[in-house]
């Protein structure tokens, strides 16, 4: 299984940036790899969302997402094209007015991938993911990163 993970402390309450995280439908205008995403399901705290995206090829999967307002987000597969399982979550903390925001992913590839390279594949777009949340801030509440 493949697995990531980053911390990061974002210049906005956890309140604001759980807006940002919670609100599926908006992750395509500013995640890159992000073509579509859409509620199909919801059940209240629990919601089955479908992303399409385009890493190295295009894919879709579906992840059943249960909100914890203002906290955390946490998820499972529910179903799709490239991953045999995947879970992760956001974990969101109050640092003295900011969101301190913990992300982690663990998946599993329907198709055999060697280990590294699966981490590699896993990983290898945190870092962009999180300054494309970042610029997200800026956009919605005029905040610059700490």
């Amino acid at each position: 299984m493949a697995k990531a993970s980053t911390t990061e402390l974002f210049n906005c309450t956890p309140e604001q940036f759980y807006k940002i995280i919670s609100d599926y439908s908006k992750y395509s205008e500013f995640l890159s790899e992000v073509k579509s995403c859409k509620v199909i399901k919801d059940e209240g705290a629990r919601k089955m969302v479908e992303y399409q995206v385009s890493v190295i090829k295009n894919f879709k999967y579906s992840l059943w997402m249960t909100e914890d307002v203002n906290k955390s987000i946490v998820w499972e597969f529910a179903s799709g094209d490239v991953f045999k399982t995947m879970k992760g979550s956001w974990k969101l903390q109050d640092e003295a007015g900011k969101c301190r925001a913990t992300y982690e992913v663990e998946a599993s590839f329907g198709v055999f991938v060697p280990g590294p390279i699966a981490n590699a594949l896993v990983s290898v777009n945190l870092p962009n993911m999180m300054s494309s949340y970042h610029k997200r801030l800026k956009q919605v509440y005029g905040v610059t990163s700490p």
